[in-house]
Parts: C-alpha cells; sequence; structure tokens
C-alpha cells in the first residue's frame, strides 16, 4: 500500500488539475484585477469571519448582520467577476464534499 501522504499529495495535485478548479483560480484572477470586486471580497471575507466567530460562540445573527449578508449578496451579484468567482466556486465544492465524505468515511463508521 502507498504511503498515506503520497496519496494526500496526489490529490492535491488532481483538484489543481480539475477544469473547476481552474475556473476558480481565473475567476480569482479577474476579481483581483477589478478593484471594486476585489474590495467586495475583501470585506465580504472579514465579514465571513465575524459570522463564523459568532457561529462559535452560539450567538445567533441580529438583524443589522442579516442586513449585512443581504447587503453583500446584492453586490456581489451585481458584479460579474464576483458572480462568476462564487458560481466557479461553488462548483469546485462539490467536489470537494464529495472527496470529504469519502475521506472521512472510516472515521464515521467508527463513530457509529
Amino acid at each position: 500500500m502507498s504511503n498515506i501522504y503520497d496519496i494526500a499529495n496526489q490529490l492535491e495535485r488532481a483538484v489543481r488539475e480539475l477544469p473547476e478548479y481552474k475556473a476558480v483560480v481565473e475567476s480569482k484572477k479577474a476579481v483581483d484585477a477589478d478593484s471594486t470586486a476585489k474590495q467586495i471580497l475583501d470585506d465580504y471575507l472579514v465579514f465571513q469571519s465575524e459570522l463564523q466567530a459568532m457561529a462559535q460562540a452560539g450567538q445567533m445573527p441580529t438583524p443589522d448582520v442579516q442586513e449585512k449578508l443581504q447587503a453583500f449578496g446584492e453586490k456581489i451579484q451585481a458584479n460579474p467577476a464576483l458572480e462568476t468567482f462564487f458560481g466557479n466556486q461553488q462548483q469546485l465544492s462539490v467536489y470537494l464534499a464529495d472527496i470529504e465524505r469519502i475521506i472521512f468515511g472510516p472515521i464515521q463508521e467508527v463513530m457509529k
């Protein structure tokens, strides 16, 4: 049997070869080239971290936070570069979710 780290590295290289991964990389370049899109993405990533911290603390989003989330959604949908980037990211996430399910299958079996 191959070394598990070798297999993990092969998987990493295979992910980089996926057309969906390459589409994310290219659409991220387009976002980075558009100063407005880049700023919206940077602000959104900070906001997303704040949301994760709230969730980990067991806090429910306030109406203000929900409004801010909706405003980000509208900004993203209004910017073609961001809309493409997030759409491509969503397509890639299907693969990543499947890979995660496969990899963690043995752990799930043990925990039953």
